[in-house]
């Protein structure tokens, strides 16, 4: 007998990422990113575990029911990075409304003097890219105009790219179309 209720994720309740100062990362996603702070919680032991480490765990509004939380941990080593992962890969990827959006995040950033990379055309969407204080990469991203009709074309070659990747771990082109525009040459792009 099959259950009535399939099992099934309704939605992320929270993402978590270690800070180095719980105030200084509030004011900054509420300064750079407009982000609401909206819960904090402290205890001395770990609620899961029981085991004694003091925290400070706070809650961000990232918009659209989505949660960005961070924990603070004193009593810890100081926080690093996986040596062995290049620091574009793990980052937090955040969606904009629109490219005027995007822009106007770039002129704002930039402005209270956080370095910016981008804007990079990914295809389907466009983002910029910054680091918070605490080392983490973070995006903003928009969609493309044509961000359906790529997304469509990226449905029809999935399986095929990762089952091709999984044998031979390479790069499959079939989907080669999706960074066409920002890997075209720049004599190209200014014909």
């Amino acid at each position: 007998m099959s259950d009535p209720r399939p099992l099934k994720i309704d939605r992320i309740h929270h993402v978590a990422y270690r800070c180095k100062d719980a105030k200084q990362t509030v004011e900054w996603y509420g300064r750079m990113l407009k982000m609401d702070f909206m819960l904090a919680i402290a205890e001395d032991r770990v609620p899961s575990t029981k085991a004694p480490d003091p925290y400070m765990h706070i809650f961000l509004d990232a918009g659209g029911g989505n949660v960005l939380a961070f924990f603070e941990l004193p009593t810890q080593p100081e926080m690093g990075r996986d040596p062995n992962t290049p620091a574009w890969v793990q980052h937090i990827a955040f969606r904009v409304a629109d490219r005027e959006t995007l822009l106007a995040y770039k002129t704002h950033l930039e402005a209270e003097g956080v370095e910016v990379l981008g804007v990079t055309d990914h295809g389907a969407f466009h983002s910029i890219y910054v680091f918070d204080p605490n080392g983490h990469r973070v995006e903003l991203a928009c969609p493309d105009p044509d961000e359906a009709e790529m997304l469509r074309r990226m449905d029809e070659v999935k399986w095929k790219m990762l089952e091709d990747w999984s044998l031979t771990k390479r790069a499959p082109k079939h989907a080669a179309f999706f960074h066409e525009r920002e890997f075209k040459p720049a004599a190209e792009a200014t014909r």
